[in-house]
């Protein structure tokens, strides 16, 4: 095994090959799938109800609601975590999904609740899960591939269009089920969104136990551990977790899990780093190069994860969604689809494009994949900027193409950098803690989620957002993004440096 790549010490099998990957990629893709329906299903209603249901329909709730949004989408990835340590070192990757599985879909249902401390207790419940599922799921993706296997990176967009699957279906379906109840409050049509999301989680869950026995044993613990003692010390743990996770959301906030956040994130680099020394100056470097892109990473989410706060409350009162002459309105939480429905259109020709200029031997560094990420999000608030300093009409709305389009914007810079993530994080970290490394991916996710309601927060202000407000936090967003970008692609000889040939 070659230190360019991270895998576990159990020989790959020979797996049969359906399109021209192994066959268990495409079980993989549709766990994945329906996870993601559970996840994409409410995400778009949560801000919405939280304003509705316990703010009584009061737009200054718009700040607490992007806050808790924030600190609940942080936290999800924040717990991946802990998830990929408690797969690497007590219960092994497919236990840790099914029980990850099994405790989210208990969370969703729990949302559904009108009280505000059951509502955040089961938010609690589906980060905890998620932690579980969401590292562990991505690490298995990366061990059905040989070591040098260079389908790697595609077989990873491939399983990337899973995610975006179910994140085009499940808007569209629990969009029109909020929109189609009658008779009802709001509040009442979002419960059933939540529910809708439950049973997504449920075939999340039937999917993989009914194909696990495709991995031919990947993922599978050592089989000297002692398989009820591992459970039993997950169940406690799960146990612990939840009401601590509770805790952090309804009493600390997002600004002490943004310290919190940090503090790990220094923890989790220290200890890739202590792992890397074990093997070599080769790959410290590596590792080192692997961090300088997490923290890139941040920067991008922290502005592409608007589109469940601020891009929300801004289609929801500023875009006008009278469709044919005010024949139909287009639902709020079908924008959720945009960014979906474009990966699925051009992930496709994303890696077409790598892997033509691969063969001419002309393709992007990762270090420039991702800087072409961030420069992308930051057209995407370009856009936003012209439209809400030009197409304002009379009733202070814009069109409905700018939004759109936004989304459009981002998803070609999500495609350039989110799945050659993944990739990179199994082809750069230590061998032995390719977990705890995806968990450190999620964590620097995690990050720029709660940066990015704690600056939805700022724009809707005390009394919801205002154009004005609006243009001038997506300014402040599109100049950020823009050096962002630039400074990466300066120093990208540097990192490509550190890397040591893994491309």
């Amino acid at each position: 095994m070659t230190p360019a790549v991270t895998e576990t010490a159990r020989p790959i099998p020979e797996f049969p090959q359906t399109l021209g990957h192994p066959r268990p990629l495409w079980m993989l893709f549709m766990t994945e799938f329906w996870e993601r329906f559970a996840f994409y299903g409410m995400r778009w209603a949560l801000t919405l109800y939280i304003v509705a249901q316990f703010f009584n329909h009061d737009q200054a709730g718009q700040a607490y609601a992007s806050r808790t949004y924030g600190a609940y989408l942080a936290l999800v990835y924040a717990s991946a975590i802990f998830g990929g340590y408690v797969a690497d070192r007590i219960l092994g990757y497919q236990r840790s999904i099914l029980v990850g599985a099994a405790v989210m879909g208990t969370g969703l249902f729990m949302v559904m609740m009108p009280n505000q401390q059951i509502f955040l207790a089961g938010l609690a419940t589906v980060i905890v899960g998620n932690g579980l599922f969401k590292p562990n799921i991505s690490s298995l993706v990366g061990q059905i591939y040989a070591p040098g296997d260079d389908r790697r990176d595609r077989g990873f967009t491939i399983f990337y269009m899973g995610i975006n699957g179910g994140g085009l279906v499940a808007p569209l379906i629990t969009g029109w089920l909020a929109s189609v109840l009658s008779n009802t409050p709001m509040e009442q049509n979002y419960k059933v969104v939540f529910a809708a999301s439950g049973v997504g989680m449920i075939f999340s869950l039937i999917w993989f136990w009914i194909g696990k026995h495709q991995m031919k044993g990947i993922g599978v613990p050592p089989p000297e551990r002692n398989e009820a003692k591992s459970l039993l010390m997950v169940v406690v743990g799960i146990v612990v977790a939840i009401p601590l996770v509770y805790l952090l959301m309804a009493k600390a906030g997002a600004i002490v899990i943004a310290w919190l956040l940090g503090a790990l994130f220094i923890g989790v680099g220290v200890m890739l780093v202590v792992e890397a020394i074990r093997h070599g100056k080769v790959q410290i470097h590596r590792v080192i190069a692997m961090l300088l892109l997490f923290a890139f990473n941040v920067t991008f989410w922290m502005f592409f994860e608007q589109a469940g706060s601020s891009f929300n409350f801004l289609a929801e009162n500023i875009v006008n969604r009278n469709m044919f002459d005010g024949a139909f309105v287009f639902p709020t939480g079908w924008f959720q689809s945009v960014n979906s429905a474009a990966i699925l259109i051009c992930a496709p020709l994303v890696a077409l494009a790598w892997a033509w200029s691969s063969r001419i031997g002309r393709e992007p560094s990762i270090p420039r994949k991702f800087g072409l990420g961030l420069i992308f999000n930051a057209l995407a608030f370009l856009v936003l900027m012209y439209a809400l300093t030009k197409t304002v009409d009379s009733n202070g709305q814009i069109p409905f193409w700018p939004l759109a389009l936004c989304y459009v914007m981002q998803t070609l810079g999500e495609l350039c950098l989110s799945p050659i993530g993944l990739s990179m994080v199994t082809k750069l970290a230590p061998s032995k803690v390719v977990g705890l490394a995806m968990g450190g991916w999620f964590l620097s996710t995690a990050i720029g989620n709660n940066l990015s309601g704690l600056l939805a927060g700022h724009i809707s202000g005390e009394n919801g957002m205002t154009v004005q407000s609006a243009l001038d936090g997506f300014t402040f967003s599109f100049w950020l993004l823009l050096g962002a970008g630039v400074a990466l692609f300066l120093i990208a000889p540097l990192i490509n440096k550190l890397m040591h040939g893994v491309k």
